[in-house]
């Protein structure tokens, strides 16, 4: 059997090669190509269906991206042993392809289209979830599905100053700027990443960097294409139209709409029943026969109410709800909501509302991560709800879907930037979001919420951090454009961008972003950034009249934690035998002690539930860790007693000798009467032997020295 493989290659900036290559594997897909940067390799496939739903007004589009266990040469944990539903990072992965690819498919074409991208071998020094969507891209290149691509997606990183692009985890684990970028050869079309709080021009030119390496890899995958011969995309029909009906309810409606968009409403419900109105007037007053099609009507009227919305914002600088273009809905914000949770806040900007809560636990409750490509445990966890009555609507309750895991990471990006750093936090930190009313940009509600709610439960945040949600409005035939702060949800359906950013005072710590509209100048970009930075500012400012540094203490009913660092050599005289020593103290004290070695170094995590068992651990833990000073005084213990003086343990585990010359000032002829088994008894250590390392204690030069005694003269 012959195999008709092609295979294209192009090269990073630092030299290192990506090669795809085409017709070995998944030959039955509409298209399947296997990416091999190092030792990482990727499958992706496509499949669409030949004909759209019946009905059907949208891409039905799905992208899943899995990691094989086997590529890292890993088995699965848990029961099964076996890969299962998608994770939260995948689905992480999964989104960032889709938002890079949807806006290139045709907005007539309704197929249902399903892109798979398996991890199939896995190297560090080559990250996959970079690579996803230039896989993704390459695969829709080689098959007959329409697609105005191609794409590619890359990482930009500043390491040590410098840029990387696709850097390797140690590398990604260093940097102060980690972006994820997607775009085709002429416009960036997707950006997401975090931030060390950068500034708005660091970050453009990472944009910049990040576009010129993109421009080289969707050339090789134009040629891939010629090459397999896959220029020549499928003919569809998924739309049906009717023109004459098009032009009449433009001439009917457009005015309307205008009119009722100029109302400037400020409540969403009031401004979609004036809307709804419309169309529900003209609809009503068909004759009973009509052959009209009211999908269609609705179809065409949903244009039509969109073009009227973004005419009002380009013509008259007026937004829906009556704000200017920069203005920023009320703000107001609560925290201590809650009376019982570890932190809380109340944050609701126009009619978005969060309500979220903080709970600080012990190590125990640690998020654990079981990865082909990453695992290990983490301190800090944010999750983010979104009920259907949060926009008066009926939603079964079955658990987060991708929309909430992905807004829940924006806003964990966000925040994780001003946490203080693992060793120097003792607790596991779980902040949760729960969405109450959403008309715009839930998740920079949870970041501003999430920020106050963390300096209400006491945590020691850098900073304050507040998030914003940016919009656009253009017109290419005219070169009008108008940047939005805050948007409205309508204003983020009728946009051509959707650009959240948050960030301190100090700079931005992350951003997502999505565009919809071709050559978008970095001049316009920037732009964005500096009204952003204006607007994140002005919440940042609100926030800080309900708090604006962390608490000095915790709540009282937050349980205590402190941290200790001991020599590695000193963790098993805290463990003991068998685990004694620390379940003694645990159960003697109430505490919660954990111990682990990090770095060459022992980290004890001491919780308890208020001061005095806090401190009782404490005692017993340093006392255990505490070296031994010539010089020091300590309260001993007898423990046995020998012929030549008795055994004092003077500390936990440590055991010194007081010989008998060094009980009392007076000469002893034996131990007879002289001290008991158990006798606490105060010593002095005068001495540890260099080669032996054994004590020499002291009781004596704790007692005045008796005054000789005169002795009468001879005669």
């Amino acid at each position: 059997m012959s195999l008709n493989v092609i295979t294209k290659s192009c090269k990073l900036p630092d030299g290192r090669e990506i090669s795809i290559e085409t017709g070995k594997l998944a030959r039955q897909a509409d298209g399947s190509v296997v990416l091999k940067m190092g030792n990482t390799m990727l499958l992706a496939t496509v499949v669409s269906a030949q004909e759209g739903k019946e009905g059907a007004d949208f891409l039905p589009l799905s992208v899943d991206y899995q990691e094989k266990f086997a590529s890292t040469g890993k088995i699965p944990g848990g029961f099964l042993k076996r890969e299962s539903k998608l994770s939260d990072y995948e689905i992480l992965i999964s989104r960032l392809v889709d938002r890079a690819i949807r806006p290139l498919f045709p907005s007539d074409y309704h197929a249902e289209t399903q892109v798979m991208i398996y991890l199939i071998s896995g190297d560090q020094d080559g990250l996959p979830d970079a690579l996803a969507a230039f896989a993704a891209s390459a695969a829709l290149s080689v098959s007959d599905i329409p697609f105005q691509g191609p794409i590619s997606e890359v990482r930009v990183a500043r390491v040590d100053g410098k840029f990387v692009i696709n850097p390797t985890m140690e590398q990604k684990n260093r940097a102060d700027i980690d972006l994820m970028v997607g775009a085709s050869i002429e416009n960036i079309l997707m950006v997401e990443g975090e931030m060390s709080e950068v500034s708005e021009d660091d970050m453009l030119e990472a944009l910049k960097i990040a576009h010129d390496a993109i421009k080289v890899q969707c050339e090789m995958q134009i040629e891939l294409s010629k090459a397999t011969n896959k220029t020549q995309k499928r003919t569809y029909s998924h739309e049906v139209h009717d023109e004459n009906l098009k032009e009449e309810l433009w001439k009917l409606m457009y005015d309307k709409a205008y009119e009722t968009a100029g109302l400037l409403t400020k409540n969403k419900s009031e401004r979609s029943d004036a809307f709804k109105k419309i169309v529900s007037e003209y609809i009503d007053a068909l004759p009973e026969d009509s052959t009209i099609n009211k999908d269609l009507v609705k179809h065409y009227y949903h244009d039509i109410q969109k073009k009227a919305s973004r005419d009002l914002a380009l013509n008259k600088g007026v937004r829906l709800d009556g704000r200017k273009p920069n203005e920023i809905r009320q703000i107001w914000s609560e925290v201590g909501y809650l009376p019982m949770p570890h932190g809380s806040a109340l944050f609701t900007r126009g009619e978005t509302q969060s309500l979220t809560s903080v709970t600080l636990g012990t190590k125990l409750d640690e998020q654990m991560i079981d990865g082909a490509m990453i695992e290990g445990s983490s301190k800090f966890i944010l999750h983010y709800n979104f009920p259907g009555f949060s926009t008066g609507e009926v939603k079964p309750n079955r658990g987060p879907g991708r929309r909430e895991v992905g807004h829940g990471n924006l806003a964990f990006r966000a925040l994780k930037k001003v946490l203080p750093p693992d060793e120097k936090n003792p607790y596991t930190i779980r902040v949760v979001s729960d969405i109450l009313e959403s008309n715009g940009s839930s998740s920079m509600a949870t970041v501003c919420a999430g920020s106050l709610a963390l300096m209400d439960a006491g945590v020691p945040v850098s900073g304050p951090v507040s998030g914003i949600a940016m919009g656009m409005i253009s017109d290419s035939k005219t070169g009008k454009y108008v940047i939005l702060s805050d948007i409205l949800g309508d204003e983020d359906h009728l946009g051509d961008m959707d650009f959240k950013v948050t960030g301190t005072e100090k700079g931005i710590t992350a951003c997502q972003m999505d565009l919809k509209v071709d050559g978008l100048t970095y001049d316009v970009l920037r732009e964005a950034l500096l009204q952003a930075k204006e607007g994140r500012l002005h919440i940042l400012n609100e926030m800080k009249k309900t708090i604006s540094a962390p608490r000095p203490d915790l709540k009282p009913q937050t349980p205590r934690a402190e941290t200790l660092t001991i020599e590695k050599e000193m963790i098993g005289a805290v463990i003991g035998p068998g685990g004694k020593v620390v379940q003694d103290i645990q159960n003697t004290t109430g505490a919660t002690v954990v111990i682990e070695e990090v770095n060459g170094k022992g980290i004890i995590n001491v919780f308890a539930n208020n001061k005095d068992v806090m401190e009782a651990a404490l005692r017993r833990i340093r006392a255990i860790v505490a070296v031994p000073e010539v010089g020091q005084v300590y309260e001993g213990k007898v423990k046995s007693i020998m012929p030549f003086g008795a055994f004092v343990e003077f500390m936990p585990g440590k055991d010194g000798l007081l010989h008998i010359s060094e009980i009392k000032w007076e000469r002893l002829e034996n131990m007879e009467g002289v001290l008991e088994v158990g006798e606490e008894v105060k010593v002095k250590l005068i001495e540890v032997d260099k080669k032996t390392g054994k004590f020499r204690l002291s009781r004596k030069v704790l007692i005045p020295k008796p005054a000789k005694e005169e002795t009468a003269p001879k005669q």
